[in-house]
């Protein structure tokens, strides 16, 4: 099997982003979507990046269409739609499929490990600093929810 590390994936810009520079960090790794009723939660997400992210702890944003379609727009209309209504400073990647048989890597790895798809745009999972996947959170987790925090926190105390 494919260890977190070894993954890559292209950002919102176009950059190849190999995970090896997330060696040592707390990951949440959230599909996202810009039309969805659950489309605020990109405040809470930005929040908790920056409360944590001295911590090293990283939100990783992966926008995807496969849900109601709710993330039609181009790379460049998602990152400043997430810039200039959110104020995301948080890495986005390239819009990407999260399910399904043509799922992106990183996806395939975190469902093969949690033996869970994603229901809806964003559900959460939580990768610690060695790369093995902490938790899945349905998209009904709010970033601000009490247990997404503890789990972080654990995340982030474990040597």
């Amino acid at each position: 099997m494919t260890a977190f590390y070894d993954l890559n994936a292209v950002d919102i810009d176009g950059k190849q982003v190999s995970f090896a520079e997330y060696k040592g960090k707390t990951v949440l790794i959230v599909n996202v979507a810009s039309k969805c009723g659950f489309t605020k939660q990109y405040a809470g997400l930005e929040k908790l990046y920056q409360a944590y992210k001295a911590k090293d702890f990283v939100v990783l944003g992966f926008p995807s269409n496969q849900f109601g379609g709710q993330e039609p727009g181009t790379e460049k209309e998602i990152k400043d739609f997430c810039s200039l209504n959110f104020g995301v400073k948080f890495p986005l990647f390239k819009k990407i499929e999260v399910k399904g048989p043509n799922k992106h890597p990183v996806y395939k790895f975190l469902s093969d490990a949690t033996k869970k798809e994603p229901g809806w745009n964003f559900t959460k999972y939580l990768v610690d600093k060695k790369g093995v996947v902490k938790g899945f959170y349905e998209s009904s987790v709010t970033p601000e929810s009490a247990d997404l925090k503890k789990a972080i926190d654990a995340a982030i105390a474990e040597k």
